[in-house]
């Protein structure tokens, strides 16, 4: 994902908030064993870009007064109840640095499984995974092969079949281990055709 910013030219409080009255962004752009530089960027464009979980999670391509440096974002601060954005922060990525993001996760072959084909409904429960990886070695997306499954299996992330070399998953939270699908067993569709037995007779007053 790609997007434009400027070299800014004034720094300090003051100058930041006559660029924010002509539409504009302050920012900063810092890493890779270069100076930190500050930059304005296009309000409404970033406000817009902002809303993508793309451009929250992937390593993006800042063209910066003509020259692209790939840059992720770090920090966004926002105006306390105006939808305005105050001030962005991004980091340079060269090709020795290893930066985290999020690619998805495309699962293939469950047409083909023992499982759907005895009546169970796949669902996939994992869309995207968080990976560590140089620019160079990020998946566009990871791979899982679902053409072995069956009622029994247990598939999880340890099951996952291949990460590529130079890649790491990266989980949050307690559960290290997390399920890639989960498998819902066919209904029993149930015999209403039999009668119901009949009731017992009252007996009669004497």
């Amino acid at each position: 994902m790609q997007f434009v910013a400027t070299t800014r030219a004034q720094q300090g409080t003051g100058a930041s908030r006559r660029l924010r009255f002509t539409g504009k962004t302050p920012g900063i752009v810092y890493g890779a064993g270069q100076d930190t530089q500050v930059i304005e960027l296009d309000h409404n464009q970033l406000f817009h870009a902002l809303k993508k979980e793309e451009f929250h999670s992937s390593i993006l391509d800042m063209e910066l007064d003509g020259k692209t440096t790939k840059v992720v974002l770090r920090d966004v601060q926002y105006h306390p109840f105006k939808p305005l954005i105050l001030h962005v922060d991004f980091q340079r990525v060269d090709e020795s640095t290893k930066v985290e993001s999020k690619v998805a996760v495309v699962y293939e072959g469950a047409d083909q499984s023992p499982a759907v084909k005895e009546g169970c409904t796949i669902t996939p429960l994992l869309q995207e995974l968080a990976v560590l990886s140089t620019p160079a070695k990020r998946p566009e997306s990871i791979k899982v092969d679902l053409s072995g499954l069956t009622v029994k299996s247990n598939l999880s992330l340890s099951h996952l079949v291949k990460v590529p070399a130079g890649v790491k998953i990266v989980v949050r939270g307690s559960n290290k281990n997390p399920a890639l699908v989960s498998i819902k067993l066919p209904e029993v569709a149930v015999d209403t055709s039999a009668a119901a037995p009949a009731a017992p007779a009252k007996k009669g007053k004497k």
